[in-house]
């Protein structure tokens, strides 16, 4: 597992300081609930940063679903772990990665990944990892600001994993097939 080379400590801390501010105005449980998770789902949010989408998802499929929050920073787990223990979440687990989960093969509902992949490398082989984990016909929600439509559609349909089932504003959501 490759250490996190390209966000300090300070840049993350900075980064959930802005990302408290975006909650306010954009509540993560709009997100949550355009990817149609729903109670009991085992999700993947990749890319959970400091966990804001973890926490509304984690308060969606409750009591028994499950949300594996997976980053590549300790700093953005550790983050997630202290907000689940405070607010008494038993339903979310953390995975450190740059990649690959550990997950099960065809054992998630949905995975979200919203505004990450755009950092990232290894975009290729991340996609493979989700359709990987998905069950199948499930959903791959995603949202990232930094790419143009065109750019998401192209980039998630072109390998043949996945196909665009629907757009809710600025959010994509792509069915495994």
């Amino acid at each position: 597992m490759k250490k996190n080379k390209n966000q300090s400590n300070i840049d993350f801390r900075f980064m959930s300081f802005l990302f408290k501010i975006r909650d306010r105005f954009h509540p993560p449980l709009e997100k949550i609930r355009k990817a149609n998770i729903k109670k009991g789902d085992l999700v993947l949010d990749y890319g959970c940063g400091p966990g804001s989408y973890t926490i509304a998802a984690a308060a969606e499929i409750k009591p028994n679903g499950t949300i594996f929050a997976a980053d590549i920073h300790p700093l953005a787990l550790k983050t997630v772990r202290k907000k689940a223990e405070k607010m008494d979440y038993k339903n979310i687990e953390t995975i450190q990665t740059d990649c690959d989960t550990g997950l099960n093969d065809k054992s998630i509902d949905a995975v979200i990944c919203f505004d990450v992949l755009h950092h990232l490398p290894n975009k290729n082989d991340i996609l493979k990892e989700f359709h990987r984990v998905l069950k199948p016909n499930s959903i791959l929600s995603f949202d990232d600001h930094h790419m143009k439509e065109e750019e998401i559609i192209e980039f998630i349909t072109s390998e043949g994993l996945f196909k665009l089932a629907e757009k809710k504003d600025k959010q994509y959501n792509f069915i495994k097939i």
